[in-house]
């Protein structure tokens, strides 16, 4: 998704937005930065403010009722958090996090219903963006259901790497034990199974990507799909916009 040419303050759903769109809402719009741990939605509690993430990672996380939890998603410049907005919903329905320190802008939610309820393709734009986080989603739920870990991990480390920058990840052993939804010892083992292939370097909170084709090939089935699907909603959109 990113390259080396992206701007440091760029969302790709704003990008997308014709001219008088982005001109309409750029007055409601305030660039935060975003610290590591930050929560920008907690379940059931109101929902404030939507968040289009310019640098950084989130994620989305379930919690069970006897207080399990476990990542269903991670979003960063594509998209737009907390989902659940787009529908009119006013209470977050997950815990939205900050994996990795970053930047957005940020609209209230009063705001963004007042977008999505006057302006024509920013609804749609908006609602695409969420179908394609849905997919994710339900690719997360059938890859616990099917690949071993070592095969879930190359997964998310090659998600992590579509929305950063460079090929070094800050992410601790706890953020991939949430991700994966296993203990510490399964994800340290699942590490050293990426090193001896020379897929990646672990250190200390820090996962370099060493050969990105090779982790690819190692995730299999395990990724690629989710991102096919975003890159066709956001080119079969309505209007003049484009990719």
């Amino acid at each position: 998704m990113r390259t080396e040419k992206t701007p440091p303050e760029f969302n790709k759903l704003l990008a997308l937005l014709p001219p008088e769109e982005m001109a309409a809402i750029t007055p409601d719009l305030d660039f935060v930065m975003l610290k590591k741990g930050q929560l920008l939605g907690s379940i059931d509690q109101p929902l404030e403010y939507v968040y289009f993430i310019t640098a950084g990672l989130g994620s989305v996380v379930l919690t069970t009722p006897e207080g399990r939890r476990a990542e269903a998603g991670i979003f960063g410049f594509e998209g737009h958090v907390p989902a659940p907005a787009i529908t009119g919903t006013s209470l977050s329905l997950h815990d939205v996090t900050i994996q990795i320190a970053g930047s957005a802008y940020r609209i209230s939610y009063a705001d963004f219903r007042r977008g999505m309820e006057t302006l024509e393709l920013f609804p749609k734009l908006m609602m695409r963006a969420s179908e394609a986080f849905a997919v994710q989603l339900a690719y997360t739920a059938v890859s616990n259901a099917v690949h071993d870990i070592s095969v879930r991990l190359a997964r998310w480390l090659l998600m992590c790497h579509d929305r950063v920058p460079a090929n070094e990840i800050s992410l601790t052993h706890d953020a991939l034990s949430l991700m994966l939804g296993v203990r510490r010892p399964s994800v340290t083992t699942s590490l050293h199974v990426l090193e001896g292939h020379g897929l990646i370097r672990s250190e200390r909170g820090l996962i370099t990507i060493r050969h990105r084709a090779d982790l690819e090939d190692y995730a299999r089935d395990a990724y690629g799909k989710p991102e096919e699907e975003y890159r066709k909603l956001m080119a079969d959109l309505p209007g003049d916009l484009e990719v």
